[in-house]
């Protein structure tokens, strides 16, 4: 009489843990699809696969645009308080826009616990083409605005073209800064060690 009650009571135990198994089968394949998601997801963001949004390029941009300035108007002073010519003087600013602009990107990279050797191949990678471009524009309004190269820092000429030839700069950079995060390559780069 009882022996049918318990292996009734067995079933049912069975059942319960088939159940219980396969509710736990579910979860894990629900966790396992969620990891693969945010794998996938970290992975496109690392390659740069996913659409770079042109706010991200701006900013990348004005960074390298401050470093550049800063570099462009020392170069400047510094030329016109030595008396120097137009080429010196320019070759001199460019030197120093390179230099703030990396100096701008190793402070950002430093900060968040890299080595300097590390940082510096970091800055050289993520700047490099996007100083180079910004000051082939700069210097080349400069080079081809009458009188530009000849103004003294006191003349509103040389001010104007200044702020016209680095905004002619941001623009024409900031696509290109677009297509190397998109790339996975320049701020991209920069852009894993802020987080």
């Amino acid at each position: 009489m009882e022996q049918p009650h318990t292996h009734h009571e067995h079933h049912e135990h069975q059942g319960h843990e088939h159940e219980h198994h396969g509710h736990e089968q579910h979860q894990h394949h629900e966790q396992h699809a969620d990891h693969s998601a945010h794998a996938d997801h970290g992975h496109a963001h690392a390659h740069g696969a996913g659409p770079v949004g042109w706010g991200m390029a701006a900013r990348a941009t004005l960074h390298c645009l401050t470093g550049c300035a800063i570099g462009e108007v020392l170069g400047m002073i510094v030329g016109t308080a030595l008396g120097w010519g137009n080429l010196p003087t320019m070759i001199l600013a460019i030197v120093l826009a390179f230099f703030f602009g990396y100096a701008l990107t190793l402070r950002g990279i430093l900060a968040a616990g890299v080595d300097f050797r590390s940082a510096v191949r970091v800055a050289l990678a993520a700047d490099t083409l996007s100083i180079a471009v910004m000051e082939l524009i700069d210097n080349g309004v400069i080079a081809v605005w009458p009188g530009a190269m000849d103004a003294h820092l006191s003349e509103a000429l040389f001010w104007i073209a200044l702020a016209i030839s680095l905004a002619l700069a941001f623009v024409v950079t900031t696509p290109v800064n677009k297509w190397m995060i998109g790339r996975g390559k320049g701020h991209a780069v920069v852009h894993q060690y802020h987080h």
